[in-house]
């Protein structure tokens, strides 16, 4: 049977790579000046990536009738046909706005489909550590930004709009087509291997921090754009010993069982009933009786955890799903906007170097989508069996979030980059905790389509927050196209702020109540049990 670790491979890199649009803070001054467009249209081309999520619930009925593979092929060739054609005829002037609109949205929507097939597999490939599986894929794709920067930095001499363009048409497919044969849900595994995990955790923890290394500057540390875009590339290879290195151990033990077998057959009956008769002994001596209520109590817990299963159209009626909802409006999605106007933020702060900063808010985004893998892991580890709310460590996460919009408000650029890389680490988190609490919430069985129909919200916010902080940044350049001053966004970032407060106080009362409904189950389950 193959190793789901092979699958586990073959989700990261498409992780790493299924981010196209999230280059676009670092060409966006670029494609404004070159198409004569307003900020504010800036703005909607932005949300026009996101509003192809609107339609991220097909790839999700898509992935119950379709194989997995095709799922991702789907999505890959999306974003070849929107990214591509954007290349070919960016510099045409038949290509008019509302054609980059369409395409855009093509392209945005490509990105659930591959999503969908990630999440799939690492939920189904992983039953007893799915969490885990799931921080550690998604963790990848914070890290998409950082790797589009670093190839258009190898590659090209000097980079342009047209220079991502091509990569986010290209590198998907590429990447897809490779990994197509892995990417299937395989059947009995239950075997946890906590050597693997630890190693791959290992390996992320190093391509995050050469990836924090090339943020900060490569030329600092002596390192070419070259150099480390090679470094980047061994350390995103690396994963694939893993299931290379499981298939080996496998092979071996079967060589060992089957030595061990052909010297049964040298040894006579009597031996052989003897060598029975002391094994059987052996283990009744091993077996411990367990108290049956003891059992059921230890499945209960795992089984309340998730919550009953609930479609989409049933979803959307309970108070808790728009508790959900507005939560991650307010937070994550939040997050997203602003990280999509980092260029002109930049900008307008006099900054040169908007890769630099797109670059730091992508590694730590990487970390930040990696941090619930590390406390599912380990307090599940042992015999603690810690589950950790997913509800409650979302609001743990937007509370520094908040702050960091008010830090904002400072001119110095030491604020920036500290609360950028703050904002990028919170949205991550919340992002990859979300992945878990929808079927914590919902259960299982709708979970491709209810979690589509749940980050529906971010095209939403992408197109109100976004169209506000256009609004005012146009307001402040008193009838220019451009805005310079901490003044343009000030105003914004109060807004924001004050907004990702409540979405921290929504997340609060999401805890409370989906707490209060799991005791409730749980009590009544407990009584059932101790009368049988």
């Amino acid at each position: 049977m193959p190793s789901p670790f092979l699958s586990l491979v073959g989700t990261i890199w498409l992780q790493a790579i299924n981010g196209p649009n999230a280059d676009f803070p670092v060409y966006s001054s670029q494609l404004k000046d070159l198409k004569h467009i307003s900020q504010v249209q800036l703005n909607t081309l932005a949300f026009a990536s996101d509003a192809g999520k609107l339609f991220g619930w097909f790839s999700g009925i898509a992935s119950i009738y379709l194989p997995l593979w095709l799922v991702a092929l789907i999505g890959a060739t999306f974003s070849f046909i929107g990214y591509g054609i954007q290349y070919l005829f960016l510099e045409n002037k038949n290509l008019k706005y509302w054609h980059l609109f369409a395409l855009t949205s093509l392209a945005g929507n490509g990105i659930c489909w591959i999503n969908t097939v990630c999440y799939i597999i690492c939920i189904s490939n992983f039953a007893s550590d799915s969490r885990v599986a799931v921080g550690i894929s998604t963790s990848y794709l914070g890290l998409s930004a950082k790797v589009y920067t670093s190839i258009s930095d190898a590659i090209f001499p000097r980079p342009d709009a047209k220079s991502y363009l091509l990569l986010n048409a290209i590198v998907p497919m590429i990447i897809t087509l490779l990994v197509a044969p892995s990417l299937r849900v395989l059947k009995d595994v239950k075997e946890r291997k906590n050597s693997a995990f630890l190693v791959i955790f290992g390996i992320t923890l190093a391509t995050g921090v050469c990836s924090v290394v090339g943020s900060i500057g490569t030329k600092s540390y002596g390192l070419s754009s070259k150099e480390h875009v090679v470094s980047l590339a061994i350390l995103l290879f690396c994963p694939l010993f893993v299931p290379v290195g499981i298939r080996l151990r496998e092979s071996m033990q079967k060589i060992i069982r089957d030595k061990k077998e052909n010297k049964i057959h040298d040894l006579g009956t009597e031996d052989v009933e003897k060598a029975i008769e002391v094994k059987q002994e052996e283990g009744q001596q091993e077996a411990v009786p367990v108290p049956v209520p003891v059992v059921q109590l230890a499945q209960l817990l795992e089984e309340e955890r998730e919550c009953e299963e609930v479609g989409g159209i049933e979803m959307m009626k309970k108070v808790e799903f728009w508790l959900y909802f507005m939560s991650y409006l307010f937070s994550a999605t939040l997050g997203l906007v602003f990280l999509n106007n980092l260029g002109q933020i930049a900008e307008s702060r006099g900054l040169s170097g908007t890769s630099t900063l797109v670059s730091l808010s992508s590694s730590f985004g990487f970390f930040g989508r990696l941090v619930p893998s590390f406390l599912d892991y380990f307090s599940a580890k042992g015999n603690l069996n810690i589950s950790i709310s997913r509800t409650a460590s979302m609001a743990a996460a937007m509370a520094p979030m908040a702050v960091s919009f008010f830090l904002l408000l400072h001119p110095h650029n030491f604020f920036l980059f500290t609360s950028t890389a703050i904002i990028g680490a919170c949205t991550g988190a919340i992002t990859s905790f979300a992945v878990s609490a929808t079927p914590e919430l919902f259960g299982m069985k709708n979970f491709g389509v209810n979690h589509n129909i749940v980050v529906a919200n971010i095209p939403i916010g992408s197109f109100c927050f976004g169209y506000f902080a256009a609004f005012l940044y146009q307001k402040g350049a008193n009838g220019s196209k451009k805005c310079f001053g901490s003044k343009c966004y000030s105003g914004t970032f109060i807004i924001w702020g004050c907004v990702c407060s409540v979405g921290t106080v929504l997340c609060i009362l999401l805890y409370v109540r989906s707490s209060r409904s799991f005791k409730r189950r749980l009590g009544s389950k407990k009584q059932d049990i101790s009368r049988s």
